[in-house]
Parts: structure tokens; C-alpha cells; sequence
């Protein structure tokens, strides 16, 4: 780094005290203390940073110094709110003392390793700090839409004459230890994501910074995309029933669908967690095996674990496809905006998205013709977003080939 980049001695004081300060604030927090931290998927985000230190810092003595913070931090919202400390906010607090760390360490390290240390940090954080604002968020979409559209997704499932949820629950039913890895990699989510980033980021930063963009900006579209067709999934709608009691295709033919009073999480379609563990996977190109491996790993279980847990319907994940391709494109950074696999990416996820809400919400009879229909739209939604990706990825690749031989050349031309 420059010495003109150089942070200030002053500044480094000051930024220290901001992440001290802010931590504490945050376990005496009564939202993030009460709601936040209980929560596992959130307790399981802030241990994903705890695997970017662990990588990135690449020394036991951070993990030292991240228990260490992670013990006075719990110390202090144990006195400041008298409770019992539990498993889960153990390691809330320990992911909590990994940012902090990571935060200082960016904060006092210097040069190259700075620049590492900031760059896992900043995207950690503002993942962290979407997780506990989208609890609120999501919480407020009941307020806006105290009716669900959940008859229409389950028609559309139930259209393929296989109601894939239902029989994906029963398999979790009889298989417990095939559900339990399935849920527990599917409340993991976060550790992939930062997996793969940590991975990018050692590995070479240009395949880093849109990973890091597309998992972060991820999150706040699929909400939007949440309050466009706002629905829960099969076990919050058929309660007792699910997964072994499912209407017969008969009866399904005849639902009367119609926007129904439920309460719950409407974060069904599309299914961010499929999103999000694509976009792991598509993103660990070019990392080691083992990494590739877990990524995979992840896609396969999220699948199993978005149906059988009754969170989401077979149709979420397909609309998972092309809004990954949407996502992928908008973070296409080494792409001009108006090049061709740049802008057929982004209108191909955007448009197929929409359509499907569309096809759904006013056309349903449409996919009750015949099996072959519901089962070709979804062949052609997800065979066309494979394709999308791959061309994606191969114009991406060359563009950044092009420009490290254009600074290859322009080096040796000055040496």
C-alpha cells in the first residue's frame, strides 16, 4: 500500500473504538440479544466468519484473540440481561468476537494483508447486519400481506401429478438421520457462502468481489421478489397433514385457489436458500475439490431440505434458477453492462421470474392441460438458466484473462 494510503494513527484509534463499542452495544442490544442471537440460522452466520478468520487470518493466535473478545462480549450481555447462556449464543458470541477481530486486524495491518484483511471483513459484516435486519423485514411483510398465495404454488406442485414435498417429508419421516443432515445443511447456508468468498479472495480477487456482491445483494431482492407473490409453503398451509396426508390430484384439480389468511414467514418464492447455494456453487469454479465438493454437497441437501421440511414448494426452487442467473448477471462486474451475455442473463432471470409469478397467479389451469406442461415449463426454465450461467461464466473468464495479459503486457512494456 502507498504511503499516501496509509491510515492515519488517529484514525486506527478511532476505528477501534467504533468496532469495540459497537459490539458491546449490539449484546446489550434487547432485539439482537433476544431475537437475533436464539436465532440458529443466525447464530450459524455469525460462525461463518469464524471460518473467514480462520482462512484468511490463516493463524490460531486470531482464533485466540476471537475467543478471547467472544468471552468478554458474553460476559457482558450475561450481566447486562442476567440469563443463562446456551449453546447456540456460545457460538454467536464467538462468530461476534471473529468480526471484531477481523475488523482490528484490518483496521492495524498493513499493505497487501490490510486490504485482505478489509475485504473479509466489510462483506462479512454486511452480511451479518442483512440477517438481523431481514428478521424485521420479513416480519413486517405479514402487516403488508395478511393473505398468502400459497393455493397457487401447491396447484402448480400438485399439477406434475407428484407432490415432491409431501414425499421428500415422508422420506424425512421414516429417515431421521437423512433429515437430520438434510436440516442441519440446510440451517448452514452461511458456511458455504463463506467458504467459497474466503476461497475467491485468497485465490485471486477478480471472481471474489461478485461472489461477495451476488450472496450479499441476493437477500434484499429475493425479499422484494418475496412481496410480489408472497406465499409460506405446504407444511404452514396443511399443518397435521403434511407430509402424510396430501389431496389426491382429483382434488387438487378442483381447488378453488384464492389468497388465504396465514401467519408466518412469507420467504417462499423464489427459494433464497436454493438461490444462494447455487450461486456458491456456480462461484467456487476454480477452487480446490474439496471446496467444489461442499459447495455440490450443499446444492443437493438444500433441495432435499427446502422440500422436506415443508418450507417450499417443488416450483420455488425451479424460479430459483433463473433468479440466480439475474443475480450472477447484475454481478458481472469484469463485463460492460451492455455486452451481450451480460444483458441476455440479466433480461432471461428477471423476465422468466416475473413470468412465472404471472403464469402462476392468472394462468394455473394453464398447467393442469397435462402433466407434460407443468413438467416442460420447468425443464425450460432451468435447462435455459444453466445455459445462461455457463455463458455467463465463459464471457466473465475471458474478460478477465483479457485484462491480466493487457497488464501482463503493459508491465513487460514498461519493465
Amino acid at each position: 500500500m502507498s504511503e499516501s494510503l496509509r491510515i492515519p494513527i488517529a484514525a486506527k484509534i478511532a476505528l477501534t473504538i467504533v468496532i469495540a463499542s459497537g459490539a458491546v452495544l449490539l449484546v446489550t442490544n434487547v432485539y439482537f440479544a433476544g431475537k437475533a442471537m436464539p436465532f440458529l440460522f443466525f447464530t450459524l452466520t455469525l460462525a461463518s466468519v469464524i471460518l473467514v478468520l480462520l482462512r484468511v487470518g490463516r493463524s490460531w493466535l486470531d482464533l485466540a484473540y476471537a475467543a478471547a473478545a467472544g468471552v468478554v462480549l458474553g460476559l457482558i450481555s450475561v450481566w447486562h440481561f442476567q440469563y443463562q447462556p446456551n449453546g447456540e449464543s456460545c457460538v454467536s458470541f464467538l462468530g461476534l468476537g471473529s468480526l471484531v477481530v477481523l475488523g482490528l486486524r484490518a483496521v492495524w495491518s498493513e499493505g497487501e494483508k490490510q486490504k485482505l484483511l478489509a475485504l473479509a471483513f466489510a462483506p462479512s459484516f454486511l452480511f451479518c447486519a442483512f440477517m438481523v435486519g431481514a428478521g424485521f423485514v420479513l416480519e413486517q411483510t405479514q402487516i403488508w400481506h395478511p393473505k398468502t398465495l400459497d393455493l397457487y404454488l401447491f396447484s402448480f406442485d400438485a399439477s406434475l401429478r407428484v407432490q415432491l414435498a409431501f414425499l421428500m417429508g415422508q422420506a424425512y419421516a421414516v429417515l431421521p438421520s437423512f433429515r437430520a443432515v438434510g436440516v442441519t445443511l440446510y440451517i448452514a447456508l452461511p458456511i458455504p457462502l463463506a467458504m467459497v468468498y474466503a476461497g475467491q479472495l485468497l485465490r485471486g480477487r477478480e471472481k471474489a468481489f461478485p461472489a461477495m456482491a451476488a450472496f450479499l445483494i441476493a437477500g434484499p431482492i429475493g425479499i422484494l421478489f418475496y412481496n410480489l407473490f408472497p406465499a409460506l409453503g405446504p407444511t404452514h398451509i396443511f399443518l397435521q397433514d403434511f407430509p402424510w396426508h396430501p389431496m389426491t390430484t382429483a382434488q387438487a384439480s378442483h381447488l378453488f385457489r384464492e389468497p388465504i389468511a396465514v401467519k408466518g414467514v412469507q420467504n417462499a418464492i423464489p427459494s433464497l436458500h436454493m438461490a444462494w447455494v447455487l450461486l456458491a456453487w456456480w462461484y467456487s469454479r476454480g477452487l480446490s475439490v474439496w471446496e467444489r465438493g461442499i459447495a455440490l454437497i450443499f446444492v443437493v441437501f438444500t433441495a432435499f431440505a427446502t422440500l422436506g421440511t415443508g418450507e417450499h414448494y417443488f416450483v420455488d426452487l425451479v424460479v430459483a434458477y433463473p433468479f440466480s442467473v439475474m443475480i450472477q448477471a447484475l454481478c458481472a462486474f469484469p463485463l460492460r453492462w451492455m455486452q451481450r451475455e451480460r444483458v441476455t442473463g440479466l433480461l432471461y432471470g428477471l423476465l422468466t421470474t416475473l413470468a412465472w409469478f404471472v403464469a402462476l397467479g392468472y394462468a394455473p389451469n394453464l398447467f393442469w392441460v397435462s402433466p407434460i406442461v407443468p413438467w416442460a415449463y420447468g425443464l425450460l426454465t432451468v435447462l435455459p438458466a444453466i445455459y445462461s450461467h455457463r455463458k455467463l461464466e465463459a464471457a466473465t473468464e475471458m474478460a478477465v484473462q483479457s485484462k491480466s495479459e493487457l497488464a501482463s503486457g503493459m508491465a513487460v512494456a514498461l519493465s
